[in-house]
């Protein structure tokens, strides 16, 4: 769905001009109605997929974009960059569901200047907004230190990541080294590597912090 600029506000230098990208139609009504109601902002344009939102971009130039993590066509860290490489300044604060270690350092590696749960407060969204907007960068401490943990810890090889997908889909060691076409003790080799590297002492233990990091989706 496209908005076209607010007759009268699209031009008015006090005006925030947000565009509100998001796939779901009762989040941006919702967005959309609390923008209404403020007196320094106006709603430039809605979008419904990555790449409506960057071709609404272009024509609208918005002062801010409100953008979803997940969504079809492209997602938001593909969206945004896409927004970056016409203009390196763009100003994105992502509103999303999803706080895992990867989707974090992928939005804020992408550029984004903010970054919010939906059930943030909306007071707490709209000063993001407007301190975005000043130039500043807005990322909830909570964010800030799950994000400084993900990056004090190794990285995973692919092997390991693949040990580590199956262990979260329930398979025993026996059952991992069959579908790799590796030994148990090659397994177990790896399990300890993984243990180690996510600081964890137990199978379970391993699957919960990968699944808080975004390492896998169960």
């Amino acid at each position: 769905m496209n908005v076209e600029p607010t007759k009268g506000h699209a031009s008015d230098p006090t005006k925030i001009r947000v565009l509100i990208a998001d796939d779901h139609v009762t989040v941006r009504e919702g967005l959309s109605a609390i923008k209404g109601r403020q007196s320094d902002m106006v709603v430039a344009g809605e979008a419904a997929d990555g790449r409506q939102v960057v071709e609404l971009w272009r024509v609208h130039r918005p002062d801010i974009v409100l953008l979803d993590l997940r969504m079809p066509m492209l997602d938001g860290v593909e969206a945004m960059d896409a927004i970056r490489r016409i203009d390196s300044q763009a100003r994105i604060i992502v509103l999303t569901t999803f706080d895992t270690d990867r989707d974090i350092s992928r939005a804020i590696a992408g550029g984004a200047r903010g970054y919010l749960l939906k059930d943030a407060q909306r007071d707490e969204l709209l000063d993001c907004i407007r301190d975005v907007h000043a130039g500043e960068i807005r990322i909830p401490i909570s964010l800030v230190a799950k994000l400084a943990t993900s990056v004090s810890s190794e990285e995973m090889t692919a092997r390991e990541l693949d040990v580590l997908k199956l262990l979260a889909y329930g398979k025993s060691n026996k059952e991992i080294g069959a579908i790799l076409f590796v030994s148990e003790t090659t397994v177990k080799s790896h399990l300890r590597s993984i243990f180690t590297k996510l600081k964890v002492l137990s199978r379970t233990e391993a699957i919960t912090v990968a699944c808080r990091r975004g390492l896998v989706q169960i």
